[in-house]
């Protein structure tokens, strides 16, 4: 399988939900796939791409992340759309930078196949598909993607993605970091120090540790 095909994919699968989750109210972006190991996908509140003077938002599904379960690709893809929809709406649906997932957003998700749970970080973010979204999946006919990004170690990406101007959700302090860092597993909350910058992860939770901004 290619990358193309995964585009052209992720592309129809974004008609189809658009059509019947949507009620076809959400205008064209552009769906990338690109390395995410923090994230299962990202939305930007801007226009990332132009053609002929008219501009685009941007979804992207993390590359370390695409051959989970095809319902879990799906949701991740109806989580990004939902972004799309809060900001077409104005409705504001995230705080700190993009990170930080509210009630609006869960109240927008759970109308759409999406299960949505709590993380004191993140907020209402992260994500799992319906029994009815599962079933719709299944009436699709769609299937698992085979071809994923080898990670660090080969392992694969991690918590949903936010929206905003960054990619991650988030945003620079500004503040001067120190010679320590902490990082942090975005599962079970083990924390460990380190005086650089280093790739390490929990291997009980199988996901990449993140580094804790100051």
């Amino acid at each position: 399988m290619r990358v193309s095909e995964i585009t052209e994919f992720l592309e129809h699968a974004y008609g189809v939900l658009n059509e019947v989750y949507f009620e076809s109210s959400l205008p064209p972006v552009v769906i990338t796939v690109q390395s995410s190991p923090k994230a299962y996908g990202h939305y930007t509140t801007w226009d990332a791409w132009r053609q002929d003077e008219k501009g685009y938002r941007e979804i992207n599904l993390g590359a370390e992340s695409l051959n989970r379960p095809i319902e879990f690709t799906i949701a991740t893809l109806i989580h990004e759309m939902v972004h799309h929809y809060c900001a077409m709406a104005g409705i504001k649906d995230t705080s700190r930078g993009g990170t930080y997932h509210n009630k609006k957003f869960k109240a927008e998700a759970e109308k759409r196949g999406l299960v949505i749970g709590y993380d004191s970080r993140i907020g209402h973010s992260p994500t799992s598909p319906s029994e009815g979204l599962i079933a719709f999946i299944e009436g699709q006919g769609w299937t698992g993607i085979d071809l994923s990004r080898t990670g660090w170690y080969g392992v694969s990406g991690g918590a949903e993605g936010g929206s905003g101007g960054d990619p991650d959700g988030g945003a620079e302090t500004g503040k001067k970091k120190s010679n320590v860092r902490k990082y942090l597993c975005p599962s079970c909350g083990c924390s460990v120090r380190a005086t650089k910058e280093v790739h390490i992860g929990c291997l009980d939770c199988d996901c990449p540790m993140e580094l804790v901004e100051k």
